[in-house]
């Protein structure tokens, strides 16, 4: 029997389908009327991070991609999407980012809120700053690796593509970090096991197929054959990490680990710290678990971060005067012995200009470029003024909101001064900070942010410190595939001059 309440949101329901204007009225171009098609061509050109904030200017808040898909801007509409509470799941194009069965998923790809929120609360501490502080020792390794590279392009003013390297050594930290040894991408600049290369093919492949979420399974069975596509990429990964807590496995069996004994030192990297998890909790905690969170630091974890930090340098040396007030405050806390050699984690975050450019950084050059697809809940939901029909995908891409003008005046400028308080009034920064969204959003905010926060923040001050940069290009050029990689960001090394 129905309840009274139940019939109530029923009643309501229809009269929102009623009165709400038809699905064939959201705005948008012709042919994403009749097929996904037109959507499909726009991500694979690659500048779908720009070619959405253009539909936006001329279609409005709601723009229709496909049928089926809706892109969105509003805060209202965000937040009821994304929102706290919010019954909306990652929409299926998430399934493309997995092997295709229903037993395999991800912090990353599981559509199951529920689900996602217990695997969360399982592994947060893991991923909180006060845990991966322990890692800072890992991050250090790296980044005298790095500075010893930097010094050798130094020495003959050599142009490098910065890039690239800057992913050598996110690579390299989050090898450390995850298995406790560096992938050696540093050593030579070279593409270890061709991982650079295959986590690009898995984005391709997987960012590409989503939009055909039913195809998926056979597209994948297809491709898993062929040597240098997606799906294979995808295998290898997966195997590499099994193989990783294989070895793992194997170590703590022959040391006669005992588990109700094993503490946690500083230097245990993050399988070692979710082993000891494990064998405190075999019945909440698998092999699966650490092979799943592994998967995911390898895929998300070093692009993501090298794209950031090359950001962030890109628009410093595009904007000489706040790389000149960054390393005046960068200077000062060195004079005023406030910064060791290696800059530390907490040193960092006292440096109140520091932390602006990095935050306006993040703003003008977030690393996904796609909408953050969420499926509409059973009953639909009302979108700025249509009905959406359950099982339609809506959401809002963070380029987007990062450039809208009402939460971001003048959005095309690098304004790092925008985020310092009394600069900006408390008014205008809290309208900036409910629409910031570098890592997602609510309870899909991602789980690896500190990983990438304690990275950037403990390089960027030591290469502004340390090094002169001179930019090949003053525009580069990008290529988005779900993330938005700069192709082009070539730069001069040099050793920095005495002021």
């Amino acid at each position: 029997m129905r309840s009274p309440e139940s019939d109530h949101h029923i009643l309501r329901l229809a009269k929102e389908v009623i009165t709400a204007p038809s699905l064939i009225s959201i705005p948008g171009p012709f042919l994403a009327r009749f097929t996904r098609l037109w959507y499909f061509n726009r991500v694979l050109s690659g500048n779908f991070d720009k070619e959405n904030l253009d539909l936006h200017k001329k279609y409005g808040p709601i723009v229709r991609l496909s049928p089926g898909h809706y892109s969105i801007s509003k805060k209202a509409d965000v937040k009821t999407v994304y929102g706290a509470g919010s019954r909306f799941t990652k929409a299926a194009w998430y399934d493309a980012f997995k092997e295709p069965s229903p037993h395999n998923w991800s912090v990353f790809t599981d559509r199951d809120n529920k689900r996602h929120s217990e695997t969360r609360r399982k592994f947060s501490s893991l991923y909180s700053m006060s845990s991966l502080l322990h890692y800072e020792g890992f991050v250090d390794a790296s980044a005298s690796i790095f500075m010893e590279r930097l010094n050798e392009f130094a020495q003959k003013e050599e142009t490098i593509d910065f890039h690239h390297w800057l992913q050598c050594y996110a690579f390299d930290v989050i090898g450390q970090i995850t298995f406790g040894q560096r992938f050696g991408f540093l050593n030579k600049g070279e593409d270890i096991m061709g991982a650079i290369s295959t986590v690009r093919q898995i984005l391709v492949f997987s960012c590409l197929a989503g939009i055909y979420v039913e195809w998926y399974p056979l597209l994948y069975k297809l491709m898993n054959s062929l040597p240098g596509s997606g799906p294979r990429g995808l295998l290898f990964i997966i195997n590499f990490v099994v193989d990783k807590v294989r070895q793992l496995n194997e170590k703590r069996i022959q040391g006669g680990e005992n588990p109700s004994e094993t503490t946690i030192p500083k230097t245990q990297d993050f399988m070692e710290r979710m082993a000891v998890a494990r064998d405190e909790n075999p019945a909440k905690i698998t092999d699966y678990h650490l092979q799943m969170m592994g998967n995911s630091n390898v895929i998300a974890g070093s692009d993501t971060t090298a794209i950031t930090l090359s950001a962030i340098m890109y628009y410093l040396l595009r904007t000489p005067h706040v790389h000149c007030r960054l390393r005046r405050e960068i200077d000062e806390f060195t004079s005023q012995n406030r910064c060791s050699e290696r800059i530390t984690f907490k040193e960092s975050q006292e440096m109140p200009y520091l932390q602006a450019v990095i935050r306006e950084a993040l703003r003008m050059h977030t690393a996904t470029g796609l909408p953050l697809w969420r499926e509409v809940p059973s009953g639909g939901a009302e979108i700025n003024g249509y009905f959406i029909p359950q099982g339609s995908a809506i959401g809002i891409n963070t380029w987007v909101a990062h450039y809208d003008e009402e939460f971001f005046p003048d959005a095309k400028s690098f304004i790092p001064e925008r985020w310092i308080e009394g600069i900006t009034d408390a008014e205008q920064l809290r309208k900036m900070n409910e629409m910031y969204m570098p890592f997602g959003l609510g309870g899909r905010t991602c789980l690896g942010k500190h990983i990438s926060t304690l990275e950037i923040y403990k390089l960027i001050p030591q290469l502004i410190r340390d090094f002169d940069f001179e930019l090949e290009n003053q525009t580069w050029t990008t290529e988005n595939l779900w993330f938005v990689k700069p192709m082009d960001f070539r730069v001069k090394v040099l050793l920095r001059k005495q002021e």
